[in-house]
């Protein structure tokens, strides 16, 4: 229940990221409700769904071999542990469970990256925002030079 408020709560950030503008202008084209969610709303949104989305996805996978004492038999780690009961080996098995939450974990997290990229496209994070330097700034770096020129003078 609480991951699912937590996704609602996702989601409902990432369509209002989306400026209200991009609604009128579409409107103002004559452009039907649902088609502007698809191809308007929604691409720009999913920006910023994307990436917390996908990693709730995965801790809800890792959670998963937490819930050793409820008997859900398709759950990776209680099947190791059934192993394990019958063969007396649970160290070797639950290398092979954690290999396994490795491995799966892994291709989450790749298909995500790839998911973020796509939807990642037309926005350039790769040039970093350049930094106006303020007055302020400017000054205490001017006024460093100047003190030392003045008490280089001052010494004379």
């Amino acid at each position: 229940m609480n991951e699912s408020a937590y996704l609602a709560e996702i989601f409902r950030a990432g369509l209002k990221s989306v400026d209200s503008g991009q609604m009128e202008a579409a409107e103002a084209l004559g452009m039907h409700k649902s088609k502007i969610m698809w191809r308007i709303i929604l691409p720009q949104a999913m920006r910023v769904i994307v990436p917390p989305t996908g990693n709730e996805t995965i801790g809800m996978l890792k959670t998963t071999s937490l819930v050793l004492a409820v008997p859900f038999t398709l759950d990776l780690t209680f099947a190791t542990n059934n192993i394990a009961n019958r063969t007396y080996l649970p160290i070797p098995l639950l290398i092979v469970a954690a290999i396994w939450y490795l491995v799966i974990t892994s291709l989450l997290m790749v298909g995500q990256h790839f998911v973020e990229r796509h939807y990642g496209k037309g926005v350039d994070n790769l040039v970093p925002a350049p930094v106006k330097a303020t007055a302020a700034s400017t000054a205490a770096h001017a006024g460093t030079g100047t003190a030392a020129a003045t008490e280089q003078g001052d010494t004379e």
